[in-house]
């Protein structure tokens, strides 16, 4: 066959772009009458096939040997075409070539006949343009970095919300809304509409149209992405999209097309695009290496960050990383190693002058490179900071608002009781003063409890957390929760066998479900049904309950329900916010919920409330199971009289005047014999010259050495001293099994005299 076999192609190429063809293209010869393919080494590489054999011929049905099973049936076709009286061939397709290499090969061809029009030959080159396709590939992740317009539309409403930059894309004056007639007359017949018509199921698809511009008439190609969500507010569905400008692809599609029939004008165009994209884009884009090393970086690096192409070229992508965003490059990189695109990601990038960038990216990986896009939203970033510290000075003006409505109203008591009663007894009626004393009295114990719901709520708190069943306390409490309901409303319990135990502060965890059922008894003026549930729950992966996040794991739920009133959407958005409330001005604080939702979070747990008007409310209390032995919480039902001193030596350590005088008095009424400190620095000279010590009472919060460093201290010097803290609020102190020893007590400020003796019996005796 050697006489009929014309001369390699890619040997014979003339022009000075042979060497390129030699190292591109590879050549065949498809002999017809003998049914024979001759190719040359290139062609057999590409195609998977024996050099020497190609050379030889082989079957012409080996022809498709290499062609990946996907595209093999277009190129059956096309091939039979010619067979049948086409003259040329023009193909692109995947061949798996020596080593499984995949490549994307582009197939030109032209047959020659003899007189009677039969197929003598078909000859042509097969052109290696895998590098080409990746370039387009990058090209198309380029330009949907560019503007890009938002618009939602709900179902049944005849116009939808819109961006500026959407408007702009139809050549129209910015607004926040248009007609959905007016959006899609801009459509060119025949294209998909941009918003899709009443009743259509599915999801958004992404589409692309045609549109006639309303300003100039020019023809734009926009592609259209989307999906559907349910509307919360008019109980139907609703698109959320955007719309981009996709033009210049369709221009370049238009004109790859048209360069397609030689490879020069191919090689050039693509050429010519990748730079247009890489040097006009006003996104930063980078390649990183297999060793996640710069490998290039577009111009775009030096108007934004002010780096030069050479400073990056080689250096690790992570030296301008802020310190504290490094830590997740780990699973970023693992992610990418994996195959996985990363989008949507924010991270600070440091400039040449030394300020932070914030960048959001898109990384994707491709052949062991990994292609970065990042558009800087540094401004968005402040912006949304600048809301947030908004947001908060707006959380602390009504929190401080409500603090000095209460505040004052209750000093009003107390400075008003005591004047009355000074009153009184400078008037002789001493019988008379009192009842101011009670009066202030009450006004201070208010003060405290609202001090206490707000630690509660600030999750600053001091716990005594232990293990406790939840039905065991809830059952110790039906008695009391039957008196507090009254007559009008039942009272249900559902609880759970072999409930798991669960880790909290027994009195907080009762306090919590008496504020819920008192809570839910005022929401049922006429009565009604309260019910309290408990159930073991598992979260197998991340969920909401009402509106908090809940994370895997196992968890003891305790659930307050009435048939109330319920509470619409804009009320149980609120619920939690301190001193927000729905009761008449004077009969609620405001802080109620805000405590149970302070005090759960504290102890690792989260809150769900349910409700609806005119059906009722559920609260429910999710607190992590304890793993471990069962104990059952223990009620402490002592009573009589003061506990009282028998002479014991007391070293007191407090830096407020006022409170030590105050506790003195105290501790020598009840008996005992008590020495001042004002600071650790006095408390330790006492601890070194005074005799025997039964007792040392200490505040947490001393200015230098706090009382717990002081306690360890003079634990080393006297091992077996008891210590009682007396704490208002310390940060050290929020959890008592943490921060107290065996032989160690605790008291919250303010106390009563009854708690303070016998606490401080409890820790002369040893107790704790």
């Amino acid at each position: 066959m050697s006489d009929t076999r014309p001369a390699d192609p890619a040997l014979t190429a003339p022009g000075e772009h042979m060497d390129a063809l030699r190292e591109a293209a590879g050549a065949w010869v498809w002999d017809e009458p003998a049914g024979r393919l001759y190719a040359d080494a290139r062609f057999a590489n590409f195609c998977g096939l024996d050099p020497e054999e190609a050379r030889r011929g082989l079957p012409t049905s080996d022809f498709f040997a290499g062609v990946i099973p996907e595209d093999r049936l277009r190129v059956r076709i096309a091939l039979a075409g010619i067979l049948r009286g086409s003259e040329t061939f023009s193909k692109t397709y995947r061949v798996r070539g020596a080593g499984g290499v995949v490549r994307w090969v582009s197939a030109s061809g032209i047959t020659e006949r003899d007189l009677s029009g039969a197929l003598q030959r078909f000859t042509g080159v097969l052109v290696d343009i895998t590098e080409q396709k990746r370039i387009e590939e990058q090209l198309r992740i380029a330009q949907t970095a560019g503007g890009v317009g938002t618009f939602e539309h709900t179902y049944g409403f005849g116009t939808a919300e819109v961006s500026a930059q959407f408007c702009r894309l139809l050549g129209l004056q910015p607004t926040d809304a248009l007609p959905v007639r007016t959006i899609n007359t801009l459509v060119e017949a025949g294209d998909p509409l941009i918003i899709r018509s009443l009743g259509e199921e599915g999801a958004l698809p992404y589409s692309e149209m045609r549109i006639r511009r309303a300003d100039d008439g020019a023809e734009r190609w926009l592609a259209r992405r989307g999906e559907r969500r349910p509307d919360s507010v008019s109980g139907g569905e609703r698109f959320i999209g955007v719309i981009y400008d996709i033009t210049p692809a369709k221009l370049a599609e238009a004109e790859l097309r048209e360069l397609a029939r030689t490879l020069e004008d191919r090689v050039a165009e693509r050429t010519r695009e990748r730079d247009r994209v890489w040097n006009r884009a006003r996104d930063l884009i980078m390649v990183l290496s297999p060793g996640r090393q710069y490998l290039a970086i577009n111009p775009a690096w030096g108007a934004i960050l002010g780096y030069e192409q050479d400073e990056l070229l080689g250096r690790a992508h992570g030296i301008l990383l802020h310190p504290d965003d490094e830590a997740g490059r780990g699973d970023i990189l693992e992610r990418l190693g994996r195959g996985e695109a990363v989008e949507d990601l924010d991270l600070r990038v440091r400039a040449k002058d030394g300020a932070y960038h914030w960048i959001n990216w898109t990384f994707i990986p491709e052949d062991g490179f990994i292609y970065g896009i990042g558009r800087d939203v540094t401004e968005r970033k402040q912006l949304e900071d600048q809301l947030r510290q908004s947001q908060k000075m707006e959380a602390v003006g009504q929190l401080t608002g409500g603090l000095a409505h209460d505040f004052n109203n209750m000093l009003t008591g107390i400075m008003g009781g005591l004047d009355m009663a000074r009153r009184r007894i400078a008037q002789g009626r001493s019988e008379e003063a009192e009842s101011f004393l009670e009066t202030a009295t009450q006004a201070a114990e208010r003060a405290a409890a609202l001090t206490h719901r707000l630690l509660a709520f600030s999750r600053r708190q001091t716990l005594d957390s232990q293990p406790v069943e939840a039905n065991v306390l809830v059952s110790s409490m039906e008695d009391m929760l039957r008196r507090t309901l009254g007559e009008q409303v039942s009272l249900g319990l559902a609880l759970q066998a072999d409930i798991w135990p669960t880790r909290t502060d027994p009195n907080q965890l009762e306090s919590a479900i008496l504020n819920l059922a008192i809570n839910a008894r005022d929401a049922m003026p006429a009565g009604g049904q309260l019910t309290i549930e408990t159930a073991n729950v598992r979260v197998d992966w991340q969920t909401k309950v009402g509106n908090e996040e809940i994370e895997p794991g196992e968890y003891v739920m305790i659930a307050v329900s009435d048939t109330g009133l319920g509470m619409a959407p804009d009320v149980l958005a609120k619920v939690f916010d301190p001193f927000f409330t729905t009761k008449p001005i004077g009969q609620g604080t405001g802080l109620g919920l805000s405590m149970v939702y302070g005090f759960v979070r504290q102890t690792g747990g989260r809150v769900g409330v349910y409700s609806e008007p005119g059906v009722g409310t559920t609260v429910k209390l999710y607190l992590p199971r304890l793993r471990g032995e069962r104990e059952a919480v223990e009620s402490d039902a002592r009573h009589g009289a003061t506990p009282r001193g028998a002479g014991e030596s007391v070293l007191l350590v407090e830096d407020d005047p006022q409170v030590r005088v105050l506790v003195r008095t105290v501790l020598e009424e009840l008996g005992y014999r008590a020495t001042e400190a004002v600071d650790s620095r006095q408390a330790l000279a006492i601890l070194d010259t005074a005799g025997p010590l039964n007792l040392l009472i200490t505040d947490v919060g001393l200015p230098g050495m706090n009382g717990r460093q002081l306690a360890e201290i003079a634990r080393a010097r006297r091992p077996d001293l008891p210590v009682l803290f007396m704490t208002g609020y310390a940060a050290g102190a929020a959890e008592r099994s943490a921060f107290l020893m065996p032989g160690m007590q605790m008291i919250s400020k303010p106390f009563a005299l009854e708690t303070l003796a016998k606490v401080l019996r409890e820790t002369l005796g040893g107790s704790h």
